[in-house]
């Protein structure tokens, strides 16, 4: 078998057009119970090659393997088969790779309406008071149903990992929910996490059961040790919260993705369609945005080019960019050139 590249014990092998690390020494039949898949009902290319199924079980990946893992689906005659590129994050399966925050919108209903154009199904939600003063107040959950799209409750203003942990608390004892996204900043300037105090308040989170998706810096380091401390996702900043500068660093982003084990999401930074695709384009599983769609000049519409946006994005990564050359290189053939 060929030795691992990578410290750590593992190799880089892609399956159907994703780059992933395993464990060296992983059977195709182990990695097929990995991906939760039954060895038994699919077929296996590795290198251009079919895999026997009877030897799944004995044939070991090697780094650099690529392996395209089929199965039958229905068919007929009925209708185009839709592409189901669904991304899981602790074990939650999602079709839509774009989260879309709930602040800054004119009122519920335009958010719900930016929701809908968008066609996020999850949505992050911050942690208030209930105003006792006015009780019968319109409340975020008249317009979008929590039953119908997924909540993500954050602890966006949280400065201590002590804050941030009692306001997911708060959170799951008033809707149940452990899946959460968790930010703990530096300061109020520049909004940049305290990677410190992060750190601290994932290992409490996740000892107490929390499935935290965790914004972070852009450091693959920092983002392996998240990892490591029990973060089911890791969202690195584009640029600073509220910015709209786009993606500043696509090297450490790549990095990030080629690194994890986890969904890798961008948060923050966001302000054009076009940075939405850059972070789909770098092999990022999904994309979080809330100033860009809210303080565009039409939410809705901007909603639903960050939809396209995403897709588009996706599906460029999926198919592959070209390679780069420093020179021009024809498309039409000279041979026969008049």
């Amino acid at each position: 078998m060929t030795t691992p590249i990578h410290s750590d014990g593992t190799i880089s092998i892609t399956v159907n057009g994703e780059h992933r690390r395993v464990r060296a020494g992983l059977s195709i039949a182990a990695l097929a119970n990995e991906l939760g898949l039954v060895p038994e009902k699919v077929a296996v290319e590795r290198n251009l090659e079919v895999v026997p199924r009877s030897t799944l079980a004995q044939v070991c990946l090697e780094d650099g393997d690529d392996l395209e893992i089929v199965h039958f689906v229905g068919g007929g005659d009925h209708g185009q088969a839709v592409d189901e590129d669904r991304w899981t994050v602790a074990g939650r399966s999602f079709r839509s790779r774009l989260i879309v925050g709930t602040g800054k919108y004119k009122d519920f209903a335009q958010n719900a309406a930016a929701l809908e154009a968008s066609g996020a199904e999850i949505v992050t939600v911050a942690v208030r008071r209930v105003n006792v003063l006015d009780p019968k107040a319109p409340m975020l959950t008249d317009y979008i149903d929590p039953k119908k799209v997924t909540y993500l409750p954050n602890t966006a203003g949280c400065f201590t990992a002590e804050d941030a942990i009692r306001t997911l608390r708060l959170a799951r004892e008033a809707g149940g929910w452990d899946l959460v996204k968790l930010e703990v900043l530096g300061e109020a300037r520049t909004l940049y996490p305290d990677m410190v105090e992060t750190l601290r308040a994932t290992e409490i989170l996740a000892k107490e059961g929390f499935l935290p998706m965790v914004y972070c810096v852009d450091d693959p380091i920092a983002a392996k040790r998240l990892e490591d401390a029990g973060a089911v996702a890791i969202m690195p900043l584009g640029a600073p919260i509220g910015s709209g500068l786009g993606i500043q660093n696509r090297v450490t982003i790549r990095l990030i993705v080629e690194g994890a084990k986890v969904p890798v999401l961008v948060d923050a930074g966001v302000g054009a369609a076009s940075d939405a695709a850059v972070a789909m384009e770098l092999g990022c599983d999904g994309v979080l945005m809330n100033t860009a769609i809210a303080e565009a000049k039409d939410p809705i519409l901007m909603a639903a080019a960050m939809k396209a946006a995403v897709e588009a994005g996706r599906l460029s990564y999926r198919a592959g960019r070209m390679g780069k050359r420093l020179y021009a290189d024809p498309s039409s053939p000279l041979a026969g050139l008049i």
